[in-house]
């Protein structure tokens, strides 16, 4: 959605835009160079977090050959959290917008409009015509977040973004920026600032009955990272969707702190039916190597209140940090099967260019590789002093088998009508490899 809101700001103030979601429209790196020869855009910009860094690397490569004269610029979180290493990664990239994109941008395109000078334009990182690499001085965050437009959907395949499963289009919307919190593994507070900044309860719902309107569809995910952080607010969104009468079904994030019986019961009378919870270990001391701020008994707290609301459970997982031990990520597993949420995600700890987790896997001289497209968090790209890379991809796999293929949960996705969750999640992603390797787990 990011692009979206980019575009929905340059459409504001009278620039044509059009978005060109290549995976959703099937559109390969030998469609592309017609696809821009039939454009010509002046400008073009690509998007990138780190696993698809290399593809928007070549996106980038295939721009400059066919439209040479066209400015090529590159925002999202990667180059946000490594700018000098992406520029000189990639020579085609001319500029790079950091942090949050949507006033850079506008002013990016107004002074190149203008031939103006871009070293004025705050939020930049810039190649000159000499190949040296210069950043400009970092642009305020947005305080209002109200006077952003609503995301250009318009310019969107929608009928591609369907409910998992489902034929429905999915609408996805952000309703806050900014994360107060030091987890190691978390990027998100370089990306928009550690100030938590939030939509009021009606921006907020005006939007999703924009969604529902325009494209009939009743299905929401609300995609911050700490939807819950304000309850109040919360509380006003929940009643803003009842009172207009807005029959549609979302899911939602949450960490386990902010657990509030009450509240997951007003999330479900406005139509909430999953939550996402943000577990990552059952041993606290794993929790506070990952400076996680939370405990393992709010987890359990957190699960149980959820599911007495009615909502199904999303609970996250991270093994491999440093410091955890074997017998330690074997605990996770197993606090995971106890816990019994609806659905298990397990991660491994992957040092994302940007977390506290990268800089110190890089003076330990812990990674792997730095071949981006390897930051999966399903493949092992770092070692620790505890777990070598064969034990992680040993966890990993015992933690999807071992928590979903047992007979209570396949049952329970039977009788839900999630077999398909189960062979896409589980099955798909480990069966062949499992019995390629014959790994035996006691």
């Amino acid at each position: 959605m990011g692009l979206a809101y980019l575009a929905a700001v340059l459409e504001k103030y009278g620039y044509k835009v059009e978005i060109l979601d290549a995976p959703a429209l099937e559109i390969d790196y030998a469609k592309l160079p017609a696809e821009l020869e039939r454009r010509k855009p002046d400008i073009i910009g690509v998007t990138a977090t780190t696993a698809v860094a290399p593809s928007a690397f070549k996106t980038a490569q295939i721009a400059k050959q066919v439209v040479p004269d066209a400015l090529v610029v590159m925002g999202g979180g990667h180059i946000t959290f490594i700018p000098e290493e992406t520029m000189k990664a990639e020579p085609s990239i001319d500029v790079g917008v950091i942090g949050e994109g949507e006033y850079t941008l506008l002013e990016l395109v107004e002074t190149w409009e203008k031939g103006g000078d871009l070293s004025r334009v705050k939020g930049l990182i810039l190649r000159g015509k000499d190949g040296s690499i210069k950043r400009t001085p970092p642009r305020p965050l947005i305080e209002n977040l109200d006077e952003l437009p609503f995301p250009a959907r318009h310019l969107l395949p929608m009928e591609r973004y369907k409910v998992f499963g489902k034929q429905e289009t999915l609408g996805l919307i952000f309703t806050s920026r900014g994360c107060p919190y030091n987890c190691i593994c978390c990027s998100s507070s370089l990306l928009f600032g550690k100030k938590f900044r939030a939509r009021s309860p009606k921006n907020v719902v005006d939007e999703v009955e924009e969604f529902v309107e325009t494209y009939k569809s009743n299905h929401v995910e609300f995609v911050d990272d700490l939807f819950i952080f304000d309850k109040k607010r919360v509380e006003a969104i929940c009643r803003e969707i009842k009172e207009r009468g807005l029959d549609i079904l979302w899911v939602c994030s949450a960490r386990v702190d902010s657990a509030d019986l009450e509240l997951f019961k007003t999330l479900r009378r406005a139509g909430c039916v999953m939550i996402y919870l943000g577990v990552e270990s059952g041993v606290q001391r794993v929790l506070n190597l990952m400076r996680k701020g939370t405990k393992v008994e709010q987890a359990v707290r957190a699960v149980r209140m959820a599911k007495e609301a009615g909502l199904q459970v999303v609970a996250s997982f991270v093994l491999g940090v440093p410091g955890e031990t074997w017998e330690e990520a074997l605990e996770t597993i197993r606090f995971a099967k106890r816990l019994d949420p609806d659905f298990a995600q397990f991660s491994l700890a992957t040092p994302f260019p940007g977390t506290a987790l990268y800089q110190y896997a890089k003076e330990k001289g812990l990674l792997l590789t730095e071949d981006w497209t390897k930051y999966t968090v399903l493949k092992p790209v770092m070692r620790t002093e505890e777990l070598s890379e064969e034990q992680l991809k040993k966890l990993i796999k015992k933690a999807y088998f071992d928590f979903y293929l047992r007979p209570k949960i396949i049952w329970r996705y039977i009788r839900r009508g999630h077999t398909k969750e189960l062979l896409v999640n589980v099955l798909g992603r480990y069966l062949w490899q499992y019995f390629k390797s014959k790994l035996g787990f006691r």
